[in-house]
């Protein structure tokens, strides 16, 4: 008798909590792509912004868990700090980034991220990436390039935003392999609450170091705020952690290609930034791409149960 791997049934076909975490990673991406719109009309700096959108996320999550009877522990914030150094170092990048240049620019550099997960997933976790499902993703990476290369002139255009989105695919990285190591260690709802309290921190530290104003948002910036902060930080956070213990890794992180797609399209209809018929174009290839991806998981390569990565001589600094 043999044994499917989780997640897959006996037949190899892809089980239930496959599905579930994929639609799980699809709603995630699409509240992640809607945020940069949101970000860009609010009047803070990037900094402070991150940290009072995390300090309310952190305590309506510490709130509903104390409710819960779950209350945040302080083995959990130990936990996930790995995670949440990463997360915080994400935001600081990202949210300077989409001050600095254009929204499409700063979601399309970071969903780069997918090529650096590949690596380490099948480095460190030992996932297997079929030869049709690399070819698909590298059409789609390809098609990312694109937009961003036809928005590179735009007024909005800036290389220090674009440097900073860099720096947030790699801490973005970072906070999914250290996300999918969390399985079994702490619970989803615990991990997103822990790096909440890390990414928080960051925020605050980094803010009052390089002198943004820390102030509470002004009356016209908290409804926006409150979306962004429920939309993709609590509902967005905490469906990507759940989903992706129960997905390949290097899966989880090509679907988020599908970010620069959704934050191109809100850009354009709420901030007017302007899309080209060759970004249009380069869309439908990127959504085409990630489609025959998805459904080709029918019937998907066996992935071993997910082990904590480790260095050549076989150490790793746990969280």
């Amino acid at each position: 008798m043999t044994t499917a791997a989780p997640g897959v049934d006996a037949s190899g076909d892809i089980g239930g909590d496959v599905n579930l975490g994929l639609v799980g990673i699809v709603v995630a991406v699409m509240a992640w792509g809607a945020s940069g719109a949101v970000i860009k009309a609010i009047d803070m700096g990037g900094l402070a912004l991150g940290f009072w959108r995390f300090l309310i996320y952190v305590l309506v999550l510490a709130a509903w868990m104390a409710v819960r009877g779950t209350a945040l522990s302080a083995r959990a914030v130990r936990a996930s700090a790995a995670g949440g150094v990463s997360l915080g170092l994400d935001v600081v990048f990202f949210f300077s980034a989409v001050k600095l240049t254009n929204v499409v620019n700063a979601t399309t550099i970071s969903a780069m991220q997918p090529i650096i997960v590949a690596i380490v997933a099948a480095r460190f976790f030992g996932e297997r990436i079929r030869g049709r499902d690399i070819v698909s993703a590298l059409v789609a990476i390809a098609a990312v390039v694109v937009i961003v290369v036809e928005s590179s002139g735009t007024p909005e255009w800036s290389p220090r935003g674009d440097l900073l989105a860099v720096g947030a695919v790699f801490a973005w990285s970072g906070y999914f392999v250290f996300s999918k190591r969390s399985k079994g260690v702490i619970s989803s709802q615990e991990y997103t609450a822990g790096t909440g309290v890390w990414t928080t921190a960051i925020c605050l530290v980094a803010g009052f170091v390089f002198g943004q104003d820390m102030s509470p948002p002004d009356a016209g910036d908290w409804l926006p705020l409150l979306g962004l902060t429920f939309g993709a930080g609590i509902l967005g956070h905490s469906i990507m952690n759940w989903s992706l213990v129960r997905v390949p890794l290097w899966l989880g992180s090509v679907i988020t290609l599908l970010i620069p797609v959704v934050g191109a399209i809100v850009a354009w209809i709420f901030l007017d930034e302007a899309l080209t018929a060759i970004q249009i174009a380069a869309m439908v290839v990127v959504v085409g791409a990630l489609a025959s991806i998805v459904l080709s998981q029918d019937h998907p390569e066996p992935v071993r149960a997910p082990q904590a990565p480790t260095r050549p001589d076989n150490t790793f600094p746990v969280a």
